[in-house]
């Protein structure tokens, strides 16, 4: 039998940091580090710090050129040779000293993860710091260097893997994943995000489907600002688990954004954490369902540093665990005292943002039928016809 969990983390992860004013705060990690050590998670699961496959940062070509591999190299030795023809040195991507090696150790992590779970080492991995779904081949692109579910699904494939699922529930399509394998039948890939009409990177429409060799396997669900977790939990179960189930994928991949957050400052989405803890516990649920449990979770976006990335993530370990926290557990003392005196500000109290009751979120099932006026259903409706016939699949009915 594997060992239930592993948790790829170690503090050189921090060092993927773009600056001061910048969104993608390192803190967001360490403080969920903290956090669940601080509730105990971490004794629950065997925790490792990534290191470079035989040393090289070779495995980064896999998915992305030499081309750009040699220009991050570049920026990373000296910021003032970035190449912004490769994305670098940008205000979304400013280069820093030492790009390049926590990139890769990042990628390197995720790398692990995969690696460990389909040998059957573990039966869950996480890396909380991965999940940068934005890079792409020859460029980086919306906070990210390099594309570590990308590197990490491309290995599967590489080992003889012949189907992959990467269900992606960040507030932002995950365009990177998606171009890698837009033509490759062997990935399926699955957004769920907030509209490209209001949101970055502008893309993840319903019509988008795949590649001539892959039509139906990547699948989006664009939805409109403001919507809440009824709505977004339904639209989740509503797209995610039938086409998973249907694809039967051997391996799940899925990413973790939690910008989907009210107080996020970068999207327009009103969800909770409570919503968030039961999207993990569901995705967690159809690994179990679909492919023995093998699944590697990965983070993402989030930039509400306090409140909810490392709220957000710890439900997330701690469900790859199998040792759930209810969301109405307070946060630890010691853990608040900590955040007050590294940010003044006053941290939350409880692990939940108080929606839920009895840990459950109530939302409506698609088997309700489709809501002709809800902007949501609508939304849902159109993935479905979009791509629900590739997988032999009823439009209309669960």
């Amino acid at each position: 039998m594997p060992h239930p969990t592993l948790v790829i983390w170690d503090a050189a992860l921090t060092r993927y940091d773009f600056g001061e004013g910048h969104p993608m705060n390192p803190l967001r990690l360490a403080l969920t580090a903290r956090l669940a050590e601080g509730l105990g998670v971490l004794g629950h699961v065997d925790v490792e710090a990534p290191r470079l496959p035989d040393g090289s940062d070779e495995f980064l070509l896999s998915v992305h050129s030499r081309a750009y591999v040699d220009a991050v190299m570049a920026a990373s030795a000296n910021p003032a040779d970035a190449d912004t023809s490769f994305g670098l040195g940008t205000e979304d991507d400013p280069a820093f000293v030492g790009m390049h090696d926590v990139s890769a150790l990042i990628a390197a992590g995720t790398l692990r993860a995969v690696q460990a779970v389909h040998t059957g080492e573990y039966e869950h991995a996480v890396n909380f710091t991965g999940g940068l779904h934005h890079a792409m081949p020859v460029a980086a692109s919306g906070f990210c260097i390099y594309n570590d579910a990308a590197i990490g699904i491309q290995w599967l494939l590489d080992q003889g893997v012949e189907r992959v699922a990467y269900v992606d529930i960040d507030v932002h399509h995950g365009d990177g994943v998606e171009k890698t394998f837009w033509n490759d039948p062997r990935v399926l890939t699955i957004s769920i995000h907030e509209s490209g009409t209001v949101l970055f990177p502008g893309t993840g429409f319903a019509r988008d489907c795949g590649g001539p060799e892959a039509e139906g396997m990547a699948v989006n669900v664009s939805l409109p600002p403001g919507t809440g977790d009824a709505e977004w939990l339904r639209a989740l179960h509503a797209v995610v688990h039938p086409v998973v189930t249907a694809f039967a994928p051997q391996v799940l991949v899925t990413q973790h954004g939690c910008d989907s957050h009210y107080s996020d400052p970068l999207a327009h989405m009103v969800l909770t954490v409570d919503a968030q803890k039961m999207a993990h516990q569901s995705l967690h649920e159809l690994a179990h369902d679909v492919c023995d449990g093998r699944w590697v979770a990965l983070g993402g976006g989030g930039y509400e540093l306090v409140d909810v990335v490392p709220r957000s993530w710890t439900h997330l370990t701690a469900i790859a665990a199998d040792h759930p926290i209810p969301l109405e557990t307070p946060t630890p003392d010691e853990w608040r005292r900590h955040v007050e005196a590294i940010t003044g500000r006053t941290a939350p109290t409880k692990m939940g943002d108080g929606v839920a009751e009895n840990d459950d979120v109530w939302f409506q099932s698609w088997a309700s039928g489709m809501h002709p006026e809800s902007q949501v259903d609508q939304a849902v409706m159109a993935t479905r016809e979009a791509v629900f016939p590739h997988h032999g699949l009823d439009v209309w009915f669960d």
